[in-house]
């Protein structure tokens, strides 16, 4: 299970509660304020000591939207540097005119999902480009039905500069086996995109105005995942995190739209290869194709197309 720890002051912890007043657990643990369940499954326990425990599903993307306004220093984990540099002459907060900026957007899908694998996408568009894509209703792919994503998809590859990497649950198992967890491995599949549109940007002439990643942990604990695999962010361009991206400028609603089209598209591939619809999501009904897929295949073959660590694992073993 996923999870991330936060510091909030008192009149934060105070506005969480209220905030998931809807969603509050009747009994909370010992030294607790709260405790609550949000709507995609996360685990929220404030502590009275500040400390604010989020575990989970999208455990990294409930937190973040808190650590934007936590005590915990802003930059405080440069190591390099480059870095150093970096951090202290840029905010990672999207300015205030980001919607006339052209920037390189970045967000990925698949990290909740039991089945399948995890992508991420990054995306350079033009100002013309952003114009057409317009008209298309080109939005979060959250808000979009599958069927019009698979039509929306390929209009979009077509139209824009992309990088679309994919983490088959093969090698998503051995870098967790390692003791990689999901933020680390996110971190790593959105740099590389980033530097993968960056060099098409530069060898096609191309400009922008920075980067901007759909925020799924603290910009220091991003830095902290890169730093740890020997990677740093050296670019001159700025990068920005912000929740919700999507919702804040085309290019990441882009990039969502097509990380989403490309787990579609392996799901649609494993759907095939055994003869069964393998289910999205990571409830009681994945539990029940996971039986299926053992009793046929195998554990070996299970595990190569789940994310093992799941929960749905141990369910299914116990079917």
């Amino acid at each position: 299970m996923s999870y991330e720890v936060i510091n909030v002051s008192r009149k934060k912890l105070d506005d969480m509660k209220d905030h998931y007043r809807s969603s509050l657990k009747a009994t909370v643990p010992q030294g607790a304020i709260f405790s609550a369940k949000t709507a995609v499954g996360c685990h929220v326990t404030a502590y009275q000591s500040g400390k604010v425990l989020f575990q989970g599903k999208e455990a990294s993307k409930e937190a973040a939207q808190w650590q934007n306004e936590s005590s915990t220093p802003k930059h405080s984990l440069a190591t390099s540097t480059t870095q150093k540099s970096h951090v202290d002459n840029h905010s990672y907060y999207p300015p205030n005119n980001l919607e006339t900026l052209t920037i390189l957007g970045s967000d990925e899908t698949g990290t909740g999902d039991y089945f399948g694998p995890m992508t991420v996408a990054c995306v350079h568009l033009t100002a013309e480009q952003m114009k057409t894509i317009d008209s298309w209703g080109v939005r979060d792919s959250k808000t979009i039905k599958d069927a019009d994503i698979r039509d929306l998809a390929p209009k979009l590859l077509k139209e824009c500069i992309y990088s679309l990497l994919i983490l088959k649950n093969d090698k998503y198992n051995h870098m967790q086996k390692k003791g990689m967890n999901q933020g680390e491995m996110k971190a790593l599949l959105h740099h590389r995109a980033i530097i993968n549109v960056m060099t098409t940007c530069k060898e096609k002439n191309l400009d922008f105005d920075g980067v901007l990643v759909d925020q799924f942990v603290t910009p220091s604990g991003y830095f902290k995942y890169l730093s740890n695999n020997g990677t740093t962010w050296s670019a001159k361009k700025p990068i920005y995190f912000a929740t919700k991206a999507e919702s804040k400028h085309p290019a990441v609603a882009t990039a969502s739209i097509l990380a989403r089209y490309a787990f579609l598209k392996e799901m649609d591939t494993l759907s095939k290869k055994f003869g069964v619809t393998i289910p999205k999501g990571a409830g009681p009904h994945v539990d029940l194709a996971a039986k299926e897929i053992i009793q046929q295949y195998g554990k070996e073959t299970l595990y190569s197309i789940t994310k093992w660590h799941f929960s749905n694992t141990q369910r299914a073993l116990a079917l």
